[in-house]
């Protein structure tokens, strides 16, 4: 049964207070707008008006016209969401999504105390076997629909049957996480979909949280979180972080006994570890003629001999063995 706490996101999905819109917002300037999603709002537009999607209320409330989502968060998982605010820019970063040249970590709280780190490199396709036409799993190389997946997990604190994980995402698949941590046998802690039952998707989407939902899943929404967003490899000198959610927390403490202030720690080592290696990327001169030029061996030993005999001959100081 899940906690019953005011930390937890409500059942069923709020609008969005405009009082607390601006506290989203982790980076703006000219071309960027980063914001930290809560786990209970919508992305994309919804029919119950602006204030029920956070496009919506992004246009309500800070008049933001055009909105060019670089890549989209499920309704149910919180963190980091980045917004182009030209066209330039928004095509630009769409690419670097497209290419993987931006770096993405995500935490989770999972079923099960996981004991090392786990690469899950297993194509995903549509689940025919689900009542759910969304629904994703592992299914053979080469079968119809399938698509290369690869997820890295790593276990951050394991303890009282639950794994605070770190995770890398090699590829971008829908439902990733979720499908490779169904096929571990390590669900994400409250997921609906991909949990354990798939019909309390259907149930929850037609008839709001119902007693079979308190009775199966710990938490009212998926514990997966978009923990930071790494720029650099695709020219920007940003990385954008979004803080571990306070409902994720509150659960995580209570079940756990894993401090709010602990989990971020772990939580940003791992960031620390996983971005180490990226950085901007070397640019070449506008002007060709202005590189430097890479000299041959042979070249760089003609000129060496050179320089030592013009210094010979000016008694500059060198000396003759």
């Amino acid at each position: 049964m899940p906690f019953e706490h005011p930390e937890l996101p409500p059942p069923e999905a709020p609008l969005v207070n405009p009082a607390e819109l601006p506290g989203w917002v982790r980076f703006e300037d000219d071309r960027l707008l980063a914001l930290d999603k809560p786990g209970w709002l919508v992305v994309h537009p919804s029919k119950n008006g602006p204030w029920s999607s956070l496009a919506g209320a992004l246009r309500e409330g800070r008049g933001v016209e055009t909105i060019r989502f670089i890549y989209r968060l499920d309704r149910e998982t919180s963190g980091v969401v980045l917004l182009a605010k030209d066209e330039a820019t928004g095509s630009r970063l769409q690419k670097a999504v497209a290419a993987r040249r931006i770096g993405k970590a995500y935490v989770a709280l999972l079923e099960g105390e996981l004991t090392g780190s786990i690469t899950v490199d297993r194509p995903l396709g549509p689940d025919p076997t689900a009542n759910v036409t969304v629904k994703q799993r592992v299914v053979e190389a080469g079968s119809d629909g399938a698509q290369e997946a690869l997820t890295i997990f790593h276990p951050l604190v394991a303890r009282g049957g639950y794994t605070l994980v770190g995770i890398e995402l090699k590829t971008g698949r829908k439902h990733q996480i979720r499908a490779h941590a169904e096929w571990l046998g390590r669900r994400v802690v409250g997921d609906k979909l991909y949990g354990p039952d798939p019909t309390l998707y259907l149930e929850f989407a037609e008839h709001g949280w119902t007693a079979r939902h308190s009775e199966l899943l710990a938490t009212t929404r998926q514990a997966l979180h978009c923990a930071a967003i790494d720029l650099r490899p695709a020219g920007m000198d940003h990385v954008l972080t979004a803080p571990w959610p306070a409902d994720l927390a509150w659960f995580a403490e209570r079940a756990m006994g894993l401090a709010a202030a602990d989990a971020q720690a772990a939580i940003d080592a791992f960031v620390a570890r996983v971005f180490a290696g990226n950085s901007l990327p070397v640019r070449a001169p506008a002007d060709p003629a202005q590189a430097p030029r890479r000299l041959s061996s042979a070249a760089r030993r003609a000129a060496a001999k050179a320089a030592m005999r013009a210094s010979s001959e000016s008694g500059d100081g060198v000396s003759k063995v």
